[in-house]
């Protein structure tokens, strides 16, 4: 068996030879080399079935080397450090010199010391991927397993694209990595594990919230890059027309009611609750949150972390808070009967309460209530007002194209069957998504005394759609049907907010 030492021996380059389709710069099983001035072919005894795969592909083009199990491993870590930075390398590339700090910088000024040449990589590797998810504006970090590969995507303006590919071993040194950054434990793979982390870039601290689950192929990472208090925007910054924010202004204004935040996953409740506490904030005030988990951290707000492990749940700790003499109370989500009726109690004894419900509009936040086991009396004399929204994509001005608006869309939307709309395309100003940026569009319900009429004798959601349309509400559909016009958003987009009669 030959044996090579391939730190000296062997000229270190990645090669992509013909006829074999890789998505990676290295193969597990087969890696490709120069020996004396010739493209070679190299594996170790312990490969050499699965080896085979590959190259009998190659029609076995290039000649094979058997090396020691030694020699083998150290040329795999030593292609691992040339694809990680090239990989960074890839990365700068990227970067704007106006930035206010350069990757290069950022992984010459990280805490880490890189002590060993196969821990150097990774390291380096993981906080690349921080750096570029924060350029990119990336709420989330997937790092995703399967059968012979692994890959990292971003979620940007609520969407996942695909940020690298990654060879399978890679993957497993990441995790691990990110464990030891996040306190879980590295040995453990059979059960899910949660942490947090931080990271600092430009001056700014950063909390990470890393989600670990096992999975058929390994282990999978979910990274949520959180909001600081400071960084949390004025509801005037939330993107709402200016006669919803006038009207959010005046229930923030009262001293007692609730107010109740609606959407799906990902609709952007949670930062407007926070920018709620941040406009009602004042010293003479004590407010109190319970969250699951906390996810933007402020130094004037006293917060509860949830932990259903030690019977620590929204009920639970919403009854300690109300011994503790709060002005107001934010309450992560109502889930269940006793949470909401302990919120209802709170708001009736004088105190003002912010929290969200998953309902898809403001209407049915009132029929989701009463389903709740909450008397119709109840709800309105608490209910200060709902405000129901979500995040819409907006559509890349250099880059979009007009579209055919189809007829049934058409009507969906009570559109002109002529109407003039815009699709995505891409171009490298929006990093060929086609978008750039989300806006917040809503539709609010202030509890007036034709609501409260209304609710002696029916929580029925079309009945209380039907009465506030006729009042003169903007539905979150008729807004989609102006961004439409507007050229702001794509039919696919709106079809993916949802769609319903404008």
């Amino acid at each position: 068996m030959l044996s090579l030492d391939p730190l000296h021996d062997i000229k270190l380059e990645v090669y992509e030879p013909e006829g074999l389709v890789t998505d990676t710069f290295v193969k597990n099983f087969l890696l490709f080399s120069e020996v004396n001035g010739e493209v070679t072919a190299l594996t170790c005894e312990n490969y050499l079935v699965e080896a085979s795969n590959y190259y009998t592909k190659l029609e076995n083009k290039y000649p094979l080397q058997i090396l020691t199990e030694d020699s083998y491993d150290r040329l795999y870590n030593r292609f691992l450090e040339l694809r990680t930075d090239k990989a960074i390398e890839t990365m700068q590339e990227d970067s704007d010199e106006e930035d206010d700090i350069s990757l290069t910088d950022f992984l010459r000024t990280s805490s880490d010391i890189l002590t060993s040449e196969e821990s150097a990589p990774i390291i380096k590797f993981v906080n690349a991927l921080f750096y570029q998810a924060v350029k990119k504006r990336a709420s989330d970090i997937h790092i995703e397993v399967q059968e012979k590969r692994g890959e990292v995507r971003f979620r940007i303006d609520g969407m996942l694209t695909k940020n690298a590919d990654l060879e399978k071993k890679i993957v497993n040194l990441i995790v691990s990595r990110i464990k030891v950054i996040s306190n879980l434990d590295i040995s453990e793979k059979r059960i899910p594990q949660d942490g947090r982390t931080q990271i600092k870039i430009a001056g700014e601290t950063l909390d990470i919230r890393v989600s670990v689950l096992p999975t058929f192929y390994g282990e999978r990472v979910v990274m949520r890059i959180l909001m600081q208090s400071s960084q949390i925007p004025q509801i005037n910054e939330l993107g709402f027309n200016d006669e919803l924010i006038g009207d959010v202004k005046k229930l923030l204004r009262a001293s007692h009611g609730i107010i109740l935040v609606t959407g799906p996953t990902g609709s952007g409740k949670t930062t407007s609750l926070h920018s709620f506490l941040r406009e009602v904030e004042e010293p003479e005030k004590n407010l109190i949150t319970v969250e699951d988990p906390v996810e933007y951290k402020s130094d004037n707000i006293s917060q509860i972390q949830v932990n259903e492990k030690v019977g620590l749940s929204f009920a639970a700790a919403l009854r300690s808070i109300l011994r503790q003499d709060p002005d107001v109370i934010m309450i992560g989500e109502i889930r269940d009967e006793e949470t909401a009726s302990i919120a209802i109690r709170a708001a009736l004894t004088g105190h003002l309460v912010f929290s969200t419900l998953h309902t898809n509009s403001a209407a049915a936040t009132i029929s989701r209530l009463a389903d709740m086991g909450i008397e119709p009396f109840l709800i309105s004399s608490s209910l200060l007002g709902i405000l129901a929204q979500r995040l819409v994509r907006v559509l890349c001005n250099e880059c979009k194209i007009e579209d055919v608006l189809a007829e049934e869309f058409a009507q969906d939307y009570n559109l002109p069957k002529d109407s003039v709309i815009y699709k995505a395309d891409g171009c490298k100003a929006c990093n060929y998504s086609g978008y750039s940026g989300r806006k917040s569009i809503g539709e609010i319900l202030v509890m007036n005394d034709k609501i409260k009429d209304l609710l002696k004798t029916t929580t029925d959601e079309h009945t209380i759609k039907m009465s506030l349309e006729a009042d003169g509400l903007k539905t979150i559909s008729k807004q989609l049907a102006l961004m439409l016009l507007w050229g702001e958003t794509s039919l696919d987009e709106a079809i993916r907010i949802g769609i319903g009669h404008a």
